[in-house]
């Protein structure tokens, strides 16, 4: 006599002729809700776009204080190998200047007071670092 069918919505396992409703971690009667793949490509774009705008925006404040940062060396730079024969006092401004042979000295005549040719005025911060504060 051949074995009758059980219905679709009857979980049987035919294998060792128990039902098994009661173990599946989904609802499986008819009356259960309609199991439906969530959409997340929606919220994946939202966070991809969120993602990619917080990075760039790192990446360019990254930048900017790295082009501050490198500006900032080149006129230590050309401060530390101007010649002076005094030592800057922390927190004064001074200004430098370029003679016609080319070699650059720090001052502390302002450029308004001199027909020197001026290249900046900077002023030595608390941490010994050197700002410029007039651009010429």
């Amino acid at each position: 006599m051949a074995e009758k069918k059980k219905p679709d919505n009857v979980v049987f396992n035919v294998a060792n002729q128990t039902y098994e409703a009661a173990l599946k971690p989904y609802a499986t009667n008819v009356g259960a809700p309609v199991i439906t793949a969530t959409d997340t490509l929606a919220w994946k774009n939202r966070s991809i776009n969120k993602v990619n705008h917080k990075v760039q925006t790192k990446y360019l404040e990254l930048k900017a204080e790295y082009e501050k940062m490198m500006e900032e060396f080149e006129y230590n730079n050309l401060i530390f190998s101007a010649k002076f024969s005094f030592e800057p006092i922390i927190g004064e401004t001074y200004h430098l200047y370029k003679r016609g042979n080319g070699e650059s000295f720090l001052s502390i005549i302002e450029p308004d007071q001199c027909s020197f040719n001026a290249l900046g005025s900077f002023y030595l911060n608390s941490d010994q670092i050197w700002e410029k504060t007039v651009q010429l």
